[in-house]
């Protein structure tokens, strides 16, 4: 079923003309890694994943997990539940071994969806420090939701160059974290 969403997708925003990527040149062309990127709206999943040469597994609010039609389909759009407000082992281990399958694993870094900057949650750099995979930062400009797009407002991924995290301490994951910050932010 992803193939067929992200098909659908890519063919109705390429008619709309309603999206660009840039420095995708800068993704890793094999082996797992992480995706980062801001987080406005169900909109900014989309695109990022279109955006994308790879499909993508995002984590997702476990909430959204409750209904069981809900959790079906987003179970098939390569989505995984993770608990915000208790994170369990599980919240390492699916994305660490997706990561180490090759994968591309998505991740909100600001923990939530946001019109401001915040502070980041140091999720991604932990589980990359696991894995030994790249983080790739990007940021998403444009609209958060579909009213929006139609009115003709363009939205844009830009990838950042991937960096590697290799720490053993929780300060040097703090330390991470912030550079992950400024590379969005510098985004």
């Amino acid at each position: 079923m992803y193939r067929v969403i992200l098909r659908v997708a890519k063919m109705i925003l390429g008619m709309l003309g309603k999206y660009e990527v840039k420095n995708k040149h800068l993704l890793p062309v094999e082996g797992g890694y992480i995706v980062t990127c801001s987080h406005k709206g169900w909109l900014d999943v989309v695109i990022l994943a279109v955006c994308l040469p790879r499909p993508i597994h995002f984590m997702a609010k476990q909430e959204l997990f409750e209904n069981k039609l809900l959790s079906s389909f987003l179970r098939k759009l390569n989505a995984f539940p993770v608990n915000r407000e208790n994170p369990s082992p599980s919240s390492i281990k699916i994305p660490i071994k997706l990561l180490k399958n090759g994968e591309v694993v998505g991740i909100f870094p600001g923990g939530t969806r946001t019109t401001e900057n915040v502070a980041l949650k140091r999720g991604a750099v932990t589980i990359a420090n696991l894995a030994k995979v790249p983080v790739v930062p990007a940021v998403y400009d444009g609209p958060s939701s579909i009213p929006e797009l139609l009115k003709w407002r363009k939205a844009t991924i830009t990838f950042g160059e991937p960096f590697y995290v290799a720490t053993k301490t929780k300060e040097e994951l703090a330390s991470y974290t912030l550079l992950l910050s400024n590379k969005m932010n510098g985004l």
